[in-house]
C-alpha cells in the first residue's frame, strides 16, 4: 500500500512538470509560409540580423533612401506617414543606398544620425545596400526582378522608389521616385490595404 501511494504522489508531481511545462510554452503562431517577398534577412543600421519575415501580417512600404538628394525631404512625409498608420498596421523599411548620384556616401552610423538628427526617424532603416547593379542585394533582387516580380518588375530608377506589400507579403503597388510617401494615391493605396484583414 504504501508503494502503491508513493507512486501515486509521484505520478501526481509528474502530471503537474509536465503540464505547468506545456503551459509555460509559448503558443504557436502557426505555420503560415513567409512570402518570397518578406523572406530574406537584412542588417540593422546597428548591423544585428533582422528576419523581414516578422512584418508579415502588416502592409510594408519599402523605400530606398539617400541623404544627399533633392528628393531627401521626403524622410519627414515617410515619418508623418510612419506616424499616422503604425498602429494601424503599416511598417515602413527604409534602405540607404548609393548608386544615384552617390548621394549617400555616410556610413551606417553617420546615416542614422542624420535620419535622427533631421527628421526624427523612428521606422526600422538597415545598412547600407546595393539596390541596381553589381553587387544587388538579394532583396533588391526580387523586387526588381521579371520573374520573382513580373508585375511591378524594372530597375530602381533612382532614390526613394517605393514598393507597397500587402498583408500576405504580397507586392501589390510601386511609385516613382518623385512621388510623395504623403500623396493621395500613396495614401490611397496604403489605407486600402490597411482596410484588408
Amino acid at each position: 500500500m504504501k508503494r502503491f501511494v508513493a507512486v501515486l504522489a509521484a505520478s501526481v508531481v509528474c502530471l503537474t512538470l509536465v503540464s505547468g511545462s506545456f503551459a509555460e510554452k509559448p503558443e504557436k503562431k502557426g505555420d503560415a509560409k513567409v512570402a518570397p517577398a518578406l523572406n530574406f534577412t537584412m542588417d540593422s543600421l546597428e548591423g544585428k540580423p533582422v528576419k523581414l519575415s516578422q512584418y508579415q501580417g502588416k502592409v510594408v512600404l519599402i523605400v530606398n533612401v539617400a541623404s544627399k538628394c533633392g528628393l531627401t525631404p521626403q524622410y519627414e512625409d515617410l515619418e508623418e506617414v510612419n506616424k499616422k498608420y503604425t498602429e494601424k498596421g503599416l511598417t515602413i523599411l527604409g534602405f540607404p543606398a548609393n548608386e544615384f548620384g552617390k548621394q549617400e556616401p555616410g556610413t551606417n552610423k553617420e546615416i542614422a544620425e542624420f535620419c535622427q538628427k533631421n527628421y526624427g526617424v523612428d521606422f526600422p532603416m538597415f545598412s547600407k545596400v546595393v539596390v541596381k547593379g553589381e553587387g544587388q542585394c538579394d532583396l533588391y533582387k526580387f523586387l526588381t526582378s521579371k520573374d520573382t516580380n513580373p508585375k511591378f518588375a524594372g530597375d530602381i530608377k533612382w532614390n526613394f522608389e517605393k514598393f507597397l506589400l500587402n498583408r500576405k507579403g504580397e507586392v501589390v503597388a510601386r511609385f516613382e521616385p518623385k512621388v510623395s510617401p504623403n500623396s493621395d494615391v500613396v495614401i490611397k493605396a496604403i489605407e486600402e490595404e490597411l482596410a484588408k484583414e
